[in-house]
């Protein structure tokens, strides 16, 4: 928890959840409902920070690459004014002190992690995955669900996506930033 009267260089908005939860999709629905409202943010798809084949062989997690791309980018971001972060990848709110360091200085980070059922997951990924990865992909999905809900911290807001719209999703997790209210 924080100071509320504690003042942040930045704030963070990270997004994570399972292959098939929605995260890319909300992210861009609170981008869109952030540039409405006329809030400065960057938008970011953390997966795109490691697509890096072979991985380093000193860093075979890949987490060195993403830690060096996102602070890279976040340097060109924050030159430009801007001090909101919404970042979404699988196993974000398990990786917060990652992004405080590629952010640098003091930042507030708000996380929330995206529940689905399976048979929801699944049919999502039935419609985007038309190669030959839908079955692995929807093993490590599963089996990341249960990882992430068992590891994540209790701080981390848990927010169930099925039967609910994308639109109204984002409205809720806006919410949970206190961006639209100014407050923290």
């Amino acid at each position: 928890m924080h100071d509320e009267n504690q003042s942040f260089a930045a704030e963070a908005l990270l997004i994570g959840g399972r292959a098939g939860v929605g995260k890319s999709t909300l992210g861009w629905e609170i981008s869109t409902q952030l540039q409405s409202a006329e809030i400065g943010h960057a938008y970011v798809e953390g997966d795109f920070l490691d697509q890096l084949f072979p991985a380093p062989a000193q860093d075979p997690s890949k987490s060195g690459i993403t830690e060096a791309n996102l602070t890279a980018m976040w340097r060109n971001y924050s030159a430009h004014g801007c001090r909101r972060l919404v970042y979404t990848n699988t196993v974000s709110v398990l990786e917060p002190d990652l992004i405080v360091r590629s952010l640098g200085g003091s930042v507030r980070v708000i996380s929330v992690l995206l529940t689905a059922s399976d048979d929801v997951t699944r049919a999502r990924l039935e419609a985007r995955e038309i190669g030959s990865q839908l079955e692995p992909h929807a093993e490590r999905s599963a089996r990341m669900a249960s990882y992430l809900q068992q590891t994540a911290p209790e701080s981390v807001s848990r927010v169930a996506t099925d039967g609910r719209t994308v639109e109204e999703l984002a409205r809720s997790v806006i919410e949970l930033t206190g961006w639209l209210t100014g407050s923290v």
